[in-house]
C-alpha cells in the first residue's frame, strides 16, 4: 500500500466540559482494511494515545473499535452514514461530543475521514457515555463491556434491558459480576447485533 503523508497540523478541540483544549497530531500512515487489531493498533498509536490520555479512557479499547468498526480504513463510510475509523454518525456521536464541547452543528463527513479528528471524536464520545449515561458502573470490566455494547447500540437500550429506572438499573449492574454482565448482554439485549459487537471487540482488545 501507498504511505501518504499526511500535512503537520495542530488542531485545538475542546475537551469534554471540564477539559483543557489539545493538539491532535498528524502522522504517517498506511491505510489498512480489515487488519489485525494489532498492525492497527501500531498504525494508529499516535492518535490513539493522545486521544486516551486526554480523554482518561482505555487507548486499548480504542484500537479494538477501530477493527471491528473500519477495520483501519479511514475512508470507510457506512450505509448508515457512520464515517471514518471510528464509524461516527454526524448527526448522533457528533453532535453529541460538539455539544458537550460547547459547540454548534455537527462534524463534516471531511472532518470524520481525518484520522486524528476521528479518533478525537470518537474518544470524546466514550468519555460522554462513561461519565454521563454509565457513571456509578463500578467494577473496569462492567464498564468496558458496558461501553462497548453502549458504542453500538446506544446506551439507553442497554440500561433499559435492566430498568426503566436509570439509578435502578445501575444498581441492577453493580451487583453482577462482569462475566454475568456479559452473559446477560449475550442473552437479554433487544438488539441482535449486541451480543455479536460485544464480543468481536472483547476479542480484538484480547489480541492487542
Amino acid at each position: 500500500m501507498k504511505i501518504r503523508l499526511f500535512v503537520l497540523s495542530a488542531l485545538f478541540l475542546t475537551g469534554c466540559a471540564s477539559q483543557a483544549p489539545h493538539t491532535v497530531v498528524k502522522q504517517q500512515y498506511t491505510p489498512l482494511t480489515q487488519a489485525a487489531p494489532t498492525q492497527i493498533q501500531g498504525e494508529w498509536s499516535l492518535f490513539t494515545a493522545t486521544a486516551a490520555t486526554h480523554y482518561g479512557i482505555d487507548e486499548r479499547l480504542l484500537s479494538a473499535i477501530i477493527s471491528v468498526e473500519s477495520g483501519g480504513n479511514p475512508d470507510a463510510i457506512s450505509r448508515s452514514h457512520a464515517v471514518g475509523l471510528m464509524q461516527i454518525k454526524a448527526s448522533t456521536a457528533g453532535r453529541a461530543v460538539y455539544h458537550s464541547q460547547g459547540r454548534r452543528g455537527q462534524p463534516t463527513t471531511a472532518d470524520l475521514r481525518d484520522p486524528a479528528r476521528n479518533i478525537d471524536i470518537g474518544a470524546a464520545y466514550i468519555k460522554i457515555l462513561q461519565d454521563r449515561a454509565l457513571a456509578g458502573i463500578e467494577n473496569p470490566l462492567t464498564l468496558r463491556y458496558a461501553t462497548i455494547v453502549s458504542y453500538a447500540n446506544g446506551a439507553g437500550a442497554l440500561l433499559r434491558t435492566f430498568s426503566r429506572d436509570r439509578s435502578e438499573a445501575i444498581a441492577k449492574i453493580n451487583a453482577l459480576t462482569p462475566e454475568q454482565f456479559y452473559h446477560y448482554v449475550q442473552t437479554r439485549h433487544p438488539a441482535a447485533q449486541a451480543p455479536r459487537y460485544l464480543w468481536k471487540v472483547t476479542t480484538a482488545y484480547r489480541t492487542i
